[in-house]
């Protein structure tokens, strides 16, 4: 896709408008609580805004799309719409407890509610599986994407989206991430729903795509699919949601920043309710970018961007050049801030140094997310090896190693009041241990299974030494002053809502017979 002077401004000015607003919001970070949680002032459109840019990333644009090409279909958008859901009842069950406890991170809490090594073992496993699965897919996708557009070199478009990600992230901390999402999720869904319309018009309207990939649109597969199986969506799948929506640091920080419980339940609720854009915004102009240019793809992975080069008319191409780009951006920079603060927090400043001053930490969080930028700039182009498989599988099968074991530790350590350390510790060791056994000696069964059978797995350890060895009284987690508890009426009413919508769209498509 060639671009013109028009397409080259818009591009440009809109990531100088990103970066600039983003820096001159972040000018007067002084402390880690500034830097890390944007001095815990974020509003609630502002947080649903950032999640959705935190989270839509070419992530999804390349491999969600992909799989919706691919012999998945519309039934990989199952992660988002439960996901919807999945939010929707954490910002009733678990964030309330985290803003309660005025945690900065998900590994303080272990610590509150077990001991410090199981916040060690969970920081160490965060940092090392955002570095090296996350940020390195999220890098290798939006290089694919820009090499499928616009003519990049791999190593070209991954440079360019890290060094912009971290121009503004190294400088503001998460008040810069947050301002920039706020520009680049609401550009990224707008690039996705014109695409969306773009591509139904090439496709005939409505009625003949929808018969033509009458294959496609099914919400639910069968129980021997290799992709997706209803199966592993009802019994692996809500383990994933709630480690994603609810204990993952770059998902989560935006809500420990919350002004109050209200802006940080409506914010999560927001954030789910935008989600339900995403079957129409990704995953339906993946499959009809296979309907109309099938025949041309190597490999399912470039629906997307092969959609985009062939149906974006001239003076478009910029903007969807920088919507792409941008959701990329807040992604990587979400990523590398999180990264950087359980680094700083859990790992630098719990471990080594307890009174290390407020200057330091600054220094060494805008130093470790410069580091992380750069390793994963070197690792990204390794995945463009013919060999690897898709995008979307990669992230969510590597992540396994870190679901079941976290999930099954804050779980039962809330539910189980006397849970002794010795468990959530075993909890975080045992489960990448049992998980990568499972992906060693029974590959014929699919990942989300074998994440719902570790799961259960460490919950009976868990349970066995609590049995064995109980707490003499419940460990006392900190209160947070200052802040009300009580949820408002409205953020029931938008939970509500927002579920009614989830279950109308499966509904429709259920009845259709598809």
């Amino acid at each position: 896709m060639d671009l013109n002077f028009i397409d080259i401004g818009v591009f440009l000015a809109f990531i100088g408008i990103v970066v600039g607003f983003s820096l001159f919001k972040s000018r007067k970070e002084k402390t880690s609580e500034d830097y890390f949680l944007a001095s815990r002032g974020l509003k609630w459109w502002l947080i649903g805004i950032s999640i959705v840019a935190a989270n839509i990333s070419t992530e999804q644009f390349v491999g969600m799309a992909g799989q919706g090409a691919g012999s998945i279909g519309l039934a990989v958008s199952n992660w988002q719409l439960f996901g919807s859901v999945g939010i929707v009842i954490i910002a009733f069950t678990l964030l309330p407890r985290f803003l309660r406890a005025g945690i900065y991170t998900m590994p303080e809490y272990l610590e509150y509610r077990y001991n410090s090594t199981a916040r060690a073992i969970m920081a160490l496993i965060t940092v090392v599986i955002y570095v090296a699965v996350l940020l390195t897919a999220v890098l290798y996708s939006g290089g694919l994407t820009l090499r499928t557009i616009f003519g990049l070199s791999m190593r070209q478009g991954v440079w360019l989206i890290g060094l912009i990600a971290a121009a503004y992230t190294v400088w503001g901390g998460l008040k810069a991430v947050a301002w920039a999402d706020l520009f680049q999720g609401l550009a990224l869904l707008a690039g996705g729903v014109t695409i969306f319309f773009l591509g139904l018009h090439a496709c005939g309207g409505w009625e003949q795509f929808s018969t033509t990939n009458t294959d496609k649109l099914h919400m639910v597969l069968p129980a021997g699919h290799e992709g997706l199986p209803w199966t592993g969506v009802f019994s692996g799948m809500w383990i994933v949601l709630v480690y994603y929506c609810g204990l993952n640091q770059f998902i989560v920080q935006r809500n420990l920043a919350a002004r109050t419980l209200r802006d940080g339940q409506l914010g999560v609720i927001f954030a789910g309710a935008l989600w339900i854009l995403v079957p129409f915004a990704i995953v339906m102009p993946g499959i009809m970018s296979y309907q109309l240019y099938g025949a041309e793809m190597a490999k399912a992975d470039e629906a997307f961007p092969m959609l985009i080069r062939n149906l974006v008319p001239a003076g478009l191409r910029g903007f969807m050049f920088a919507a792409i780009a941008g959701a990329v951006i807040s992604s990587l920079a979400s990523m590398l801030n999180s990264a950087s603060t359980i680094f700083t927090m859990d790992i630098y400043n719990r471990m080594f140094d307890r009174n290390a001053e407020q200057r330091r930490l600054l220094f060494l969080g805008r130093i470790m997310t410069m580091v992380f930028v750069v390793a994963g700039c070197l690792l990204a182009p390794m995945l463009d090896d013919p060999k690897f498989g898709g995008v979307f599988q990669f992230i969510q099968q590597f992540q396994g190693y870190i679901w079941p074991g976290v999930v099954a530790a804050f779980l039962f350590g809330m539910v189980v009041k006397k849970a002794p350390g010795a468990a959530g510790v075993t909890a975080l060791i045992s489960g990448p241990i049992i998980y990568g056994l499972f992906q060693k000696f029974a590959q014929d069964i699919h990942f989300l299974i074998q994440v719902a059978i570790t799961f259960w797995l460490v919950l009976m350890i868990m349970g066995l030494i609590t049995f064995i060895k109980p707490l003499d009284k419940p460990r006392e987690l900190p209160v947070r002053e200052g802040i009300e508890m009580k949820t408002a009426p409205e953020v029931k009413l938008a939970g509500a809502l927002v579920i009614a919508a989830v279950a109308g769209f499966l509904i429709f498509f259920l009845e259709k017979g598809f």
